[in-house]
């Protein structure tokens, strides 16, 4: 019956919602899915939501002492301001990153801050993590009932704030412990992201070289946080610096690598010219798939089990996810596949991941992590 369902309701995401969506601007089509998640959740509304929802214990894990119901989740940069956690478990998705967020209120880059690339399945993003600082996510977050986090689990992305006064590393280390430390103290998240690596910010992205990253995660270190920390990886990096910054991340107590952030060059793209030079922001979606599949291989390859690695980009069906997976990521997780196919798409990767399992002789999702490494 549910399998119907998400048949009819992709049929009626792509032919009529979606062309009333696409006809508004990004910009204005975010904040409206904002606004009605927000008014879903105060009538209790997000249960009629569980019609796209498919489950199946096969699909589920035990990482770093915490329950996913499936690997697939939703990636940073959608729901910075912990709207959206009761629309995504409903949906069928088996957690969350949310935010990123920061220790000041953050107004964000000039907007627009989104353009579509339809033909490209991408978005251009350009966002600079406008959110509402930690402090009133903290509050938002305590706000939900604690059976919400059921099998659900929400990691906090952590940035520094945006704007001219954190561009020296002292400055920004400061602004990444102080919201590290106001997340700990409320206890209200079970697992952390450090964002190293957004890059339409001031000062660019400083904590992407050795040295500097050295000097953030020791300040980490020395908090001593109780939950497990992830580091999220750029993409713009050729395998050597990109091994380089792994070196470092793998002397401190970093749990996961999250693989990766937006894809800074437009060569990405099938068709450059759809973006001239005076569009700001960076591409997400289809762009990004083979390239952090690439890095989720070489990262596997190396470090094996010492990171969870949650893969990110270009996840639209279940094979792009089963790809990330067999490549050695643990989990997967997305944005532009919610927008461009509908959220129908959820349970249909669920539902696609089990059949590959099937196809491949795995028991569970957990056997076929790294399988493309054993021949």
């Amino acid at each position: 019956m549910k399998r119907v369902v998400r048949q009819v309701s992709r049929s009626g995401y792509q032919k009529l919602a979606k062309p009333l969506l696409f006809r508004q601007h990004p910009d204005k089509a975010h904040e409206g899915m904002i606004k009605a998640a927000r008014a879903l959740h105060r009538v209790r509304g997000e249960n009629i939501l569980r019609v796209w929802n498919y489950r199946n214990s096969r699909l589920e894990q035990e990482i770093l002492g915490l329950k996913f119901k499936n690997p697939l989740g939703m990636s940073a940069g959608l729901d910075k301001n912990f709207d959206l956690p009761p629309i995504a478990k409903r949906i069928g998705l088996g957690f969350e990153i949310g935010g990123s967020t920061t220790a000041q209120v953050c107004a964000g880059n000039p907007r627009p801050w989104f353009r579509r690339l339809p033909s490209e399945k991408s978005i251009v993003v350009n966002v600079g993590l406008a959110n509402n600082g930690v402090a009133r996510n903290i509050q938002r977050i305590k706000r939900y009932p604690r059976r919400l986090w059921r099998d659900f689990p929400l990691s906090v992305s952590v940035a520094k704030t945006n704007n001219p006064e954190n561009v020296s590393d002292s400055e920004a280390i400061a602004d990444y412990c102080q919201s590290l430390r106001q997340l700990e103290a409320a206890g209200c998240a079970p697992l952390y992201e450090i964002n190293i690596s957004c890059p339409n910010t001031y000062g660019g992205e400083p904590f992407t070289t050795p040295a500097r990253l050295d000097k953030l995660l020791t300040a980490v270190d020395d908090l001593r946080l109780t939950r497990p920390i992830f580091v999220k990886m750029p993409t713009d990096k050729k395998w050597p610096e990109f091994m380089k910054l792994l070196a470092v991340i793998d002397r401190h107590e970093i749990a996961g690598l999250t693989i990766g952030n937006l894809v800074k060059d437009r060569s990405a793209l099938r068709n450059s010219k759809l973006l001239d030079n005076e569009i700001r922001g960076n591409l997400s979606g289809q762009p990004a798939r083979e390239l952090t599949t690439g890095l989720i291989f070489k990262t596997y390859a190396k470090y094996r089990d010492r990171f969870v690695i949650i893969g990110v980009g270009g996840v639209f069906t279940a094979e792009d996810a089963y790809e990330k997976i067999c490549a050695g990521a643990s989990l997967v997780a997305m944005v532009t596949a919610l927008m461009f196919e509908g959220p129908q798409v959820v349970g249909e990767i669920n539902e696609g991941l089990v059949k590959l399992l099937d196809r491949d002789g795995f028991q569970n999702i957990t056997e076929a992590i790294g399988s493309a490494h054993r021949g």
